[in-house]
């Protein structure tokens, strides 16, 4: 169990280590084609910096806006604030504010900025269809996102992803209409070189972001659920609960593309089946293989 978090966490930190530097390439090859020098540069990572900066800040509120969450009823939820509240102590870490979701479809996720300011959203859904062994080990697989920090990095890699989609598509919009790119100055050697690959960075990247956001995701889930396990000491639990949440053909209304790597499975419905390029754009790992790694541990 601790080879595959620790093989997890290096994952994780590998992938993410690859978006900043995609972050910054993309950044370059924006005030390379437009012909904005150091200035461009540094405008458009000062709008990557502002835009993190402000998700840092104030995604937890947005994502609970957004998912229509609202604060935990003690006389209707208590089983829900006791949970919390013990699995918070077991684990050592600051209790989550927690939130629910009116919506009959089984589902759950976390976010925040840091263990001290985070919170947890479940739907009714996933209180009615799961029974307590099952409930606890959502809510601890959740708590890991938490300690685990994953909360930061998913919506981090979320505003970095976002980032690099505006750049490309504001400069590819600004090289074709207006014909400022360098590639309508003529030339050729290093220059028109340069100008080629700072066009195919532009253009490929938000394809490279989506694929390493998603990527960073499945690699999370894993961890999480390891973790959660290990929190609860029965993972059975938890393998159990993802059996019934995959199977249950509600689609969460309130979902959308923005917030469906932070939920404990994809609340779309979306998930490509197969390998290859097909699986890159998964959010999520393939259930099955969640629950054979819970049952093996």
């Amino acid at each position: 169990m601790h080879d595959q978090i620790s093989s997890n966490k290096f994952k994780s930190f590998a992938l993410v280590v690859l978006f900043i530097a995609l972050v910054f390439g993309a950044a370059w090859a924006f005030s390379y084609s437009l012909n904005l020098g150091p200035e461009g540069l540094i405008l458009a990572l000062g709008f990557a910096f502002v835009s993190t900066w402000g998700s840092y800040w104030y995604s937890d509120r947005i994502v609970l806006a957004i998912s229509r969450a609202r604060p935990v009823d003690k006389t209707k939820e208590p089983y829900l604030v006791n949970l919390v509240e013990g699995l918070s102590i077991a684990a050592g870490m600051p209790q989550p504010r927690a939130y629910v979701i009116d919506d009959p479809s089984p589902n759950a996720f976390a976010t925040g900025r840091n263990p001290q300011n985070a919170a947890i959203a479940v739907t009714t859904g996933l209180i009615e269809k799961l029974d307590r062994l099952e409930l606890e080990g959502v809510v601890a697989h959740e708590l890991a996102h938490i300690k685990n920090y994953d909360t930061l990095v998913q919506t981090l890699a979320a505003v970095m992803a976002g980032t690099i989609v505006l750049m490309s598509d504001w400069m590819v919009r600004t090289w074709l209409w207006s014909g400022r790119g360098r590639g309508g100055q003529g030339g050729g050697g290093p220059q028109a070189i340069l100008a080629i690959i700072a066009l195919l960075l532009l253009v490929l990247s938000p394809i490279f972001a989506a694929i390493i956001q998603m990527a960073i995701s499945r690699q999370r889930e894993y961890l999480a659920d390891a973790k959660g396990a290990l929190l609860t000491r029965y993972p059975d639990g938890l393998a159990s609960a993802l059996r019934k949440i995959s199977a249950d053909p509600n689609r969460l209304a309130v979902a959308n593309k923005a917030t469906e790597s932070l939920y404990i499975y994809n609340p779309l419905k979306n998930y490509r089946k197969g390998g290859g390029l097909n699986a890159l754009f998964n959010t999520h790992p393939p259930v099955e293989e969640r629950i054979r790694r819970l049952e093996a541990m």
